[in-house]
This record gives structure tokens, C-alpha cells and sequence, in this order.
């Protein structure tokens, strides 16, 4: 006697002890729903909610203010603008330098080209993430090597690093995603061991802190997106930054047209000394950023309370189980909340029919990255397209890209890809009322389990 149990644990037996005597009828744990408003939307019931979540991308007077100006003066590409954008964000950030570029897919590849990663190299990253991540390694002509990630935190797992290091590993690029941040102090430290340089892919953890540094300052390079979706956007866009003045000027040159920049660029082999890229920023989408920077804080702000809210609202529901974080982040940001479905906590439903049921009542749930449901990204049809590449089967042996197949196995990166539910970070902007909205539905599809068919 006295013995505490959770409360997720009195919820499951409780519930799963009512439902075998009563069969298909709905089990209201704490009151919320009469057998009236109990009924699953998708089946012709009530559902929890009708009003549309806060939109995004936001916007008001200021950012028109500031965009007008741009539009009529006619200097539309890279000048003033894109350089005042670039200080305001290096000093967002609390890093020394910042370049802005089209995207942060080319931040990415741009980063890796200066740290000099190219054919013959691997990078090591993880499984688990956006297309854009791989994309950056397979342009700069090298090998994306997947180490499986933690299956609590969803990120790289760094205990599985080391054991995908060979003669040829000249880089790891962990990426900081959805709502956490890779272990940035195990990293580091295999990097210094193995002498290999880091890149951070933080296009999904805007002002995420680990230790107090934020996403984007704990590599040699660190890569943000600003594109449409993210926390802060122009539309599209990137950023890369860094403290190293000559690799920053090398990421300049390269992304314009590699002319020469700044003292470390040799200026005796005419204005192109180097091959380049254009993906530079223009003025109009830099005045954007501008103004977005300062909400950014506020917006964070309240989407790390709501998210926090829920978590310990939602956590409570037996087969729903939120990201874990390491406790090293001082400050979680989130670009998608996360969460994980399992589905023998509901009559093995299928994902998609669950996700079916939470959007009738209202709750715009989704799979989350975009990438083919059930697998992970290095099954993606754009690796092997790729490998059999002609620049890629002269540039590697048969041999080794047979051997390179042979280890694209990350199962833990495939089961959570195979059991993400979660929603975009916009959801995140409202209000509490809005939070208990999401819990009471995620509860009233457990109550009605039964009857998901």
C-alpha cells in the first residue's frame, strides 16, 4: 500500500482493464467528453476544434517598411543591405562572422567546399534528417557516411562515430533536428581526436543553446536556413557562420563567383583566383531578416513555454512519447514538434490512419521530414542514383562503393522515421488554450482506440 504510480501507468492499466469489459465504448479518463462529444471526428462526431493554429510565417508594418525602400531604390542584389543583415545576425548568434547565401542547402556545400572536403572523402552524418544535409556532402563529390542516432534524443548518436571513421573521413556533419541539438561536447571531442573538421547543419535550431553557445557556433562552420518554413525567414535563404576569418573569406569567394576577399585571398591570379558558385543573398530578402530578427526572441520564447506545457500534458498518454533532450541544451528552440507513435498502445493502428483521426479534430499533424515513409534518407533513391553517377564511378572503385552499400544499415533512424508524428513549430506561437486543444484530442483518440479501423 502507498505505493506511487504514474500517471501514464494508471491511464494504461485503468483504461486498457475498462476497455476489455466494455468493448468498442469510449473510456472518458478525466471528464472532457459526454458521450455526445465523445465520438472520433472522423467518424462523424464533434471534433475537439474548428479554429485554424497561428500562421507563418508573420509579418507586419516593419517588414513592409523595410522592404519598400529596397524595392524602389532598384539595387536589388548584394550591397548594403545584405552586410547590415549579416552583422545583425553574426550578433544574434554570438559568432564573429556571418555570410548570407540563397539557401541553406548551399551554406551547407559552401562550408564544406572550405573546409575542403571533396572526391575520395567521407563525411559522416546522420540518417535522420533533411535531403539538404546529404545533398551538400554528394555535390562537394564525396561520401555520406551514416552513424545511427540516439533514439531518445534523435540525433547522431555519438557513441556510434567513431566506428564509421576510416583513412578517409575528413569531416562529421551532425544536424541539429527538429526541436534538439546534436551532443556537441562528444563531437567536438572525436573531431579533435581524429584531427576532422566539423560542420554544424543547424537549419532547424535557430538560437538552440547548448552550454549557453547557440546552434551554429560550436563547429568550425555552422549553417542555418531561412527558408519559408523556418524560425526565422526571408522566403529563402541561408546563413553560414563562423570565427575563422580565412575560411569565411573562403566561403565569400566561393559563393561569389570566387572572387577574391578579404586578406587571406590571393590576388596575384586576376579576379577569379578560385572556382565559385553565385548564391548570394539579395537586398530585398535581407531587409527581411532584418526585421524578423526582432521578434525572433519573443516567438522563441513562447514556443519553448508551449512546447514545454504540452510535453508534460501529452507525455501522460500511454503509446505518444515525446523527444528527450540532453542536458547540456540550455535553451531548446523547436522547428517541429516531435513526438513518437506506437501503435500496439492502440490496436496496432496504422500511423497514417491515426494521423487521419488527429486531423479531423483539428490538429494538423504530419510524418515530419519529408522523407519516404518508413525510411530513413540514406535509402532515398538519390544515393544509389548518385553512386552510379558518372563522376562518381570515376572517382570510386567498385570495390569501395560496393563496400559503401554494404553499410547503409541505421535501424533505430528507420524505426523513428517509421513512428514520427508531430507538427510545425507555427502551432506552437498560440496560447495555452490552444495546447489543452491538442492534448484533449491526442486523449480523445487514445479513449477511442477501440475504434480505429
Amino acid at each position: 500500500m502507498g505505493k506511487k504510480i504514474s500517471r501514464r501507468r494508471f491511464m494504461e492499466t485503468t483504461l486498457i482493464g475498462a476497455t476489455s469489459v466494455v468493448g468498442a465504448a469510449s473510456i472518458p479518463a478525466f471528464g472532457f467528453y459526454t458521450p455526445q462529444t465523445a465520438k472520433l471526428a472522423m467518424l462523424g462526431g464533434q471534433p475537439v476544434r474548428t479554429k485554424p493554429f497561428h500562421a507563418w510565417p508573420v509579418w507586419d508594418q516593419a517588414d513592409e517598411d523595410a522592404i519598400l525602400p529596397v524595392l524602389r531604390s532598384g539595387v536589388w542584389s548584394r550591397q548594403d543591405v545584405v552586410r547590415e543583415a549579416e552583422e545583425k545576425f553574426a550578433r544574434l548568434m554570438g559568432a564573429k562572422h556571418c555570410l548570407l547565401t540563397t539557401n541553406g542547402t548551399n551554406a551547407l556545400t559552401t562550408s564544406l567546399y572550405a573546409l575542403g572536403v571533396g572526391g575520395g572523402d567521407e563525411v559522416i552524418t546522420t540518417p535522420f534528417t533533411f535531403v539538404a544535409t546529404v545533398d551538400a556532402i554528394l555535390l562537394n563529390n564525396a561520401l555520406p557516411v551514416f552513424a545511427d542516432i540516439d533514439p531518445e534524443t534523435w540525433q547522431i548518436d555519438p557513441d556510434k562515430i567513431e566506428e564509421r571513421i576510416t583513412e578517409n573521413t575528413v569531416a562529421i556533419l551532425p544536424a541539429h533536428i527538429t526541436c534538439g541539438m546534436s551532443n556537441m561536447e562528444k563531437i567536438n571531442a572525436i573531431a579533435q581526436k581524429h584531427n576532422l573538421r566539423v560542420v554544424e547543419d543547424a537549419c532547424q535550431a535557430h538560437l538552440a543553446e547548448w552550454n549557453h553557445r547557440k546552434a551554429g557556433t560550436l563547429g568550425d562552420l555552422g549553417c542555418l536556413s531561412l527558408q519559408n518554413s523556418k524560425n526565422i525567414t526571408c522566403g529563402e535563404g541561408g546563413a553560414i557562420l563562423g570565427d575563422d576569418e580565412e575560411l569565411m573569406d573562403l566561403c565569400y569567394s566561393y559563393h561569389n563567383f570566387g572572387r577574391p576577399q578579404g586578406k587571406y585571398m590571393s590576388r596575384d591570379r586576376g579576379g577569379h583566383p578560385i572556382l565559385g558558385t553565385k548564391c548570394r543573398m539579395a537586398e530585398y530578402q535581407a531587409s527581411i531578416v532584418i526585421t524578423q530578427m526582432d521578434s525572433v526572441e519573443e516567438e522563441t520564447k513562447r514556443r519553448t513555454e508551449n512546447a514545454a506545457y504540452l510535453t508534460e500534458k501529452i507525455k501522460e498518454i500511454p503509446g505518444i512519447v515525446p523527444v528527450k533532450h540532453y542536458g547540456e541544451m540550455t535553451r531548446t528552440t523547436f522547428y517541429y514538434y516531435g513526438l513518437r507513435y506506437k501503435k500496439q498502445h492502440y490496436n496496432d493502428c496504422p500511423r497514417d490512419l491515426f494521423i487521419k483521426a488527429l486531423r479531423a479534430e483539428g490538429i494538423p499533424l504530419s510524418t515530419g521530414l519529408g522523407v519516404i515513409e518508413g525510411e530513413s534518407i540514406h535509402k532515398e533513391g538519390l544515393i544509389e542514383e548518385t553512386l552510379n553517377s558518372k563522376t562518381f564511378q570515376k572517382i570510386y572503385s567498385k570495390e569501395r562503393l560496393d563496400s559503401y552499400r554494404g553499410q547503409l544499415d541505421c535501424p533505430e533512424s528507420d524505426q523513428l522515421v517509421a513512428e514520427t508524428v508531430g507538427f510545425h513549430s507555427r502551432v506552437l506561437l498560440g496560447s495555452r488554450q490552444d495546447m489543452d486543444d491538442i492534448y484533449r484530442a491526442f486523449l480523445k483518440i487514445y479513449e477511442n482506440r477501440a475504434r480505429l479501423s
